[in-house]
């Protein structure tokens, strides 16, 4: 897709219009009302839904579009970072020419067109990654981590903001699901457990660390199997598989050429008033402390940079075992989306812990940067 300049393709009113909805303020809802209004997904509530919605989402994706105009560094101008600016501003334009949602036709009118904003927005991602390892390429050794916090602090806003609104197109668009899945509310389950969707996201990690090395770690996981608790299964198992994909690729470099056999990753649940925490353990040799502060940064990676193996590296392809360094900061945001956190604890010459807390409580209203 040609990318567009703003003023060749966009109207003078148009781009006004941008800048007013992205000067409204937001409004964020919790896990537990998001659970308690989709309990009951009448024709009413849908419709109430879908208007929360119209007024809702051009708030937040204006505001992000405002924002990837005015990167600093040049980042603005990279390829990638346009393409992703004009699925945000075609994404407005569709929200906003679409008409006052008065009956159940507009209601599902609606939800189609905004299924579709969602699949439209689905290479956000690795689109975003690519512009800033370009970014990161281009600078070469001049790149210094702290001066590029802004950048840090609006990939933080930017792909938190993506999560809400991805969770809020989503739960609508699922809460019409015919056959939904027992005790599921669209997107929450309201007895997930933990131990079964860290069972699987750790048995995906491992298959890929099975691809990309011939073999693999074991795996132990100890917690009670039958402890539920509500939660986003998808959200979890996006986290558990990135801790683990951490840990086998530590553990499988350190013991490669070795005569021993490779310790297993061990992941520990525990249930807690509060939260519900998560434990990754590994004894992959840990990480330095002088390299702890960057874990969370965007531009920071112990793998390859993936542009170096494949410079033409798209918004396609397999997911690699590691290398655009996102794994860690994006997890934190979807914990933290929820009232939960992520924490890092490493002891180098040994091993690292991740601990995942999740809130159990629901009651905590979505970050709206």
């Amino acid at each position: 897709m040609a990318v567009k300049k703003l003023c060749e393709f966009y109207s003078k009113s148009f781009l006004g219009e941008v800048q007013k909805w992205g000067s409204m303020k937001q409004n964020g809802v919790s896990l537990r009302y998001m659970m308690e209004f989709g309990s009951k997904p009448t024709e009413k509530n849908l419709l109430i839904s879908a208007q929360f919605l119209h007024k809702e989402l051009p708030i937040r994706i204006a505001r992000r579009a405002i924002e990837l105009e005015n990167l600093p560094y040049g980042l603005s101008e990279k390829p990638a970072v346009l393409e992703v600016r004009d699925w945000y501003l075609d994404s407005f334009r569709d929200l906003r020419t679409f008409p006052e949602i008065k009956d159940k036709n507009d209601e599902l009118e609606f939800t189609r067109m905004i299924k579709m904003i969602k699949v439209r927005h689905n290479h956000v991602v690795p689109t975003m990654a690519l512009g800033v390892q370009h970014l990161k390429k281009d600078m070469g050794l001049k790149i210094v981590h702290e001066d590029l916090d802004e950048i840090h602090q609006f990939l933080d806003r930017f792909y938190m903001s993506r999560i809400g609104i991805r969770m809020l197109i989503g739960q609508h668009v699922e809460l019409h699901n015919p056959n939904p899945a027992p005790d599921c509310v669209g997107y929450i389950h309201t007895k997930m457990s933990p131990v079964e969707v860290a069972r699987n996201a750790s048995e995906d990690a491992r298959a890929i660390c099975l691809r990309e090395y011939g073999s693999a770690p074991d795996i132990r996981i100890y917690g009670d199997p039958n402890f539920t608790f509500p939660y986003v299964p998808t959200h979890l198992h996006l986290m558990v598989f990135e801790l683990v994909k951490n840990s086998l690729r530590a553990v499988q470099e350190r013991f490669m050429d070795s005569d021993k056999v490779a310790p297993p990753v061990r992941i520990i649940v525990a249930d807690g008033i509060e939260d519900v925490t998560i434990k990754v353990s590994d004894e992959g040799g840990g990480i330095r402390r002088s390299g702890l502060p960057k874990i969370f940064t965007y531009l920071y990676s112990t793998a390859k940079n993936p542009l170096d193996e494949q410079p033409d590296l798209g918004s396609g392809g397999a997911v690699t075992m590691a290398g655009f360094g996102y794994g860690l900061p994006i997890s934190r945001l979807y914990a933290r989306y929820f009232g939960g956190d992520l924490q890092i604890i490493s002891m180098e010459g040994y091993g690292t812990d991740a601990y995942l807390h999740l809130s159990r409580l629901g009651d905590s209203q979505e970050p709206l940067p």
